[in-house]
C-alpha cells in the first residue's frame, strides 16, 4: 500500500472514530430516566431518589423525571431529598401527577427543589406547615425554629423564579396555603401543566435550567423514556407508611410472640412475631403516631388472655376488642394527624374483630390441647377399651381377679374387682407398671 493510501485510510478511520464518539455521547444523553412514586415521604423514597440520580449521572441522561403524588412526610427526610437534588449533575424534573394527585406538605418543598417542575391538571401543591408527632401543634419556639428553617430553604430554592413565587412558597409554610395547578403556573411556581409524560417532555424542550451553577438547555422532545423502578427492599419499606398495614403487622406480631411464649421450643412463631413487630416499629417511626395508642393495643391483648382463662366468657373479649379498636384509632387518628397517616374506621374495625376472634381461637385451642387426654405412654392407656383374651379369675390369696386383655394392639396383664369371661370388653382405669386396672366397659 502506498504512503498516500495509508494516509487516506488513517484519515477515514479517524473521522469514523470521531463520528462514533459523538454519536455515542448523543445516544447516552438521549434518554430521560423516569421514577414514579406515590405515598408519604419516607426514607425509602429518599433512597429511591438517590439511587435514581446516581443511575442518571452514570448514564449521562438528558434528565431525571420524578412522577410524584404525595401527601407529605418527615422534615428531615425532605431536607435529605433536597440536598440530593441540589447536588445532582443531571437536571431533575418533578411532575405532580395523576389528575387529582398532590404535592402536599413536604411534597411541595420537594417539587420546588427540582430544576424544573410541572403539574397535571386538577392537582394541588402546598400546605407545608410543620406539625409534631401525632399531628399535634408544636411548641411555639420549636414551631418558629422549624418554620424559619423551612422558609429560608424555600427562599433559596425559589429565588430564581422571582419574588411572587418566593412569597407563595413562604405562605405555604407559614399559613399552610395550597394552590391548584393553574394558580401555580400563573405565579411561576411551576414551568408547565401537562396531561402526561410525553406532553410534559414536549413542553419542556428548550427550557433553560440551572444545574450546579451552570445553565443547561433541556432537549426532551425526542428523547427515549426509560422507567426506573423501586427495588424490592425500597418497595417493602415504603409500603410500611400505610397505617392499615402497620396495624395488621402489629397485631400479628403480638399474637405470634404470645403463642411462642405459651409453647416454647419452636422458632417459627417467635421469628414471625419478631419480624412483624420490627417492621411495624420501623413504620411507626416514619408516621406521626400517638404512642398512647400502642399502650392500649398491649392492654387489649392482656384482656384477650384473661378472657380465655375467665370462668365467665364474653365481657373481657368485648372489652379487649373495643380497647384494640380504640388503640388503633388513637395510634393513627389523633387530632391534627395528616390524612396519609390515618387509618380508616372500617379498616380499624375489621382488624380489631379479626384479631380478637383469631387470638381467642388460637389460645382456646392451645389450652384445650394442654388439658386433653395424653395419647402416649402409660397415661395414654387410661380410658382405652379392649377385649379380654384370658378370663379374669379370682386369686384365692388376695381375692383380686387377674387375666390378660388386648389394649392398644398389645397383650397386658390385667386385674379387676370382678370376673370377666374371654371376649368381654373392658376399659382401663389405671396403670400399675405392666398391669392394667380394668372394669367393665
Amino acid at each position: 500500500m502506498s504512503v498516500r493510501m495509508r494516509k487516506v485510510t488513517v484519515l477515514i478511520l479517524g473521522v469514523f472514530v470521531f463520528w462514533l464518539g459523538v454519536w455515542s455521547a448523543q445516544a447516552q444523553g438521549s434518554e430521560v430516566l423516569v421514577l414514579e412514586i406515590e405515598g408519604a415521604v419516607t426514607p425509602a423514597m429518599a433512597s429511591y431518589f438517590e439511587r435514581g440520580i446516581a443511575e442518571a449521572e452514570a448514564r449521562d441522561a438528558e434528565a431525571l423525571l420524578i412522577v410524584l403524588n404525595t401527601p407529605g412526610g418527615a422534615v428531615d427526610t425532605t431536607q435529605e431529598i433536597v440536598r440530593a437534588f441540589r447536588a445532582s449533575t443531571v437536571p431533575i424534573i418533578v411532575y405532580v401527577s395523576p389528575r387529582g394527585g398532590q404535592a402536599a406538605s413536604a411534597g411541595s418543598i420537594i417539587t420546588i427543589a427540582a430544576h424544573a417542575a410541572a403539574m397535571a391538571p386538577e392537582t394541588v401543591i402546598g400546605a407545608a406547615s410543620p406539625v409534631g408527632d401525632g399531628g399535634a401543634d408544636l411548641d411555639e419556639t420549636i414551631f418558629r425554629k422549624i418554620t424559619e428553617d423551612l422558609t429560608a430553604l424555600v427562599r433559596s430554592l425559589t429565588e430564581r423564579r422571582g419574588p411572587e413565587v418566593t412569597k407563595l412558597a413562604e405562605a405555604m409554610i407559614v399559613d399552610a396555603r395550597a394552590v391548584h395547578a393553574q394558580e401555580a403556573l400563573d405565579v411561576g411556581l411551576i414551568d408547565a401543566i401537562a396531561n402526561d409524560v410525553p406532553d410534559l417532555l414536549a413542553q419542556l424542550d428548550g427550557l433553560t435550567v440551572v444545574v450546579n451553577d451552570r445553565q443547561v438547555v433541556l432537549h426532551t422532545a425526542d428523547t427515549a423514556v426509560q422507567p426506573f423502578d423501586m427495588n424490592i427492599i425500597e418497595q417493602l419499606l415504603h409500603a410500611l407508611s400505610n397505617p392499615l398495614l402497620l396495624g395488621i403487622l402489629l397485631t400479628i406480631g403480638v399474637q405470634a410472640i404470645l403463642i411462642e411464649m405459651s409453647s416454647p421450643g419452636g422458632w417459627v412463631a417467635g421469628f414471625i412475631g419478631v419480624l412483624c413487630l420490627g417492621l411495624a416499629l420501623y413504620g411507626l417511626g416514619q408516621l406521626p403516631a400517638n404512642w398512647f395508642g400502642l399502650g392500649l393495643v398491649a392492654v387489649a391483648f392482656v384482656l384477650f388472655i384473661l378472657e380465655v382463662k375467665a370462668p365467665v366468657h364474653g365481657a373481657l373479649a368485648l372489652a379487649g376488642t373495643l380497647t384494640l379498636l380504640g388503640g388503633l384509632l388513637v395510634l393513627f387518628n389523633s387530632p391534627g394527624t395528616p390524612e396519609f397517616a390515618r387509618i380508616s374506621i372500617p379498616g380499624a374495625v375489621t382488624v380489631s374483630l379479626f384479631t380478637a376472634g383469631f387470638f381467642i381461637f388460637i389460645v382456646t385451642m392451645a389450652l384445650r390441647a394442654q388439658g386433653a387426654q395424653p395419647l402416649t405412654g402409660g397415661e395414654g392407656l387410661i380410658g382405652q377399651k379392649g377385649p379380654v383374651r384370658k378370663a379374669l379369675t379370682v386369686d384365692k390369696e388376695d381375692g383380686v381377679y387377674r387375666g390378660m386383655v388386648l389394649v392398644a394392639g398389645e397383650l397386658w396383664r390385667a386385674q379387676a374387682g370382678e370376673a370377666f369371661e374371654e371376649g368381654d370388653v373392658v376399659r382401663v382405669t389405671a396403670v400399675d407398671g405392666f398391669t392394667l386396672h380394668v372394669k367393665r366397659a
